[in-house]
């Protein structure tokens, strides 16, 4: 039995060897897997972060592009818009001075002054008659005879007569 021992002893310290050398083997292996994948990976990383970079400085000279084309067409459009005040100045200054010379010719200056007048003096007439008609309302309780209405002083406006413009040339 000692033999049998024996050989049983020794067959597991071969197995037992074996066993250790295949583990170191394995080890081995998968370390030097492990070093191949963290190249693949960090050479990878480098790819990406380099490929998002050029995305990156890409982007950037294409907004730069849009950008310059965007401050050139604000600046024109600025350009075209200081040209039209300028040009729009006399037109108004002209339009004004027309508006006043026809409102003259056409005596509607006089007109509307009567008007306003006119709307002054109501709001004075339209009291005195609310006062005229709250002492109605009195004396009708008191049963006493209405008082008398003020009379009104209109004046009379005239109408101007029409006078023909010369027709203007529109294509100048």
């Amino acid at each position: 039995m000692t033999k049998e021992l024996t050989e049983i002893e020794e067959t597991i310290e071969r197995t037992k060897d074996q066993f250790v050398d295949a583990a170191k083997r394995a080890s081995t292996e998968l370390d030097k897997q492990r070093k191949r994948l963290k190249t693949e990976i960090d050479r990878a990383n480098a790819r990406a972060s380099k490929t998002r970079t050029e995305l990156q400085k890409g982007a950037e000279r294409e907004l730069k592009k849009q950008f310059r084309s965007l401050e050139k067409a604000l600046e024109g459009a600025r350009k075209d818009a200081e040209r039209f005040r300028n040009d729009l100045e006399p037109v108004v200054d002209n339009l004004v001075s027309a508006r006043n010379h026809l409102a003259h010719a056409l005596r509607i200056d006089k007109a509307l002054a009567g008007i306003q007048r006119e709307l002054k003096r109501r709001p004075a007439e339209e009291r005195a008659k609310a006062k005229v008609a709250g002492k109605k309302v009195a004396k009708k309780v008191a049963k006493k005879a209405p008082a008398r209405k003020k009379a009104v002083r209109r004046t009379a406006v005239k109408k101007a007569p029409v006078v023909k413009q010369p027709p203007t040339d529109k294509a100048a």
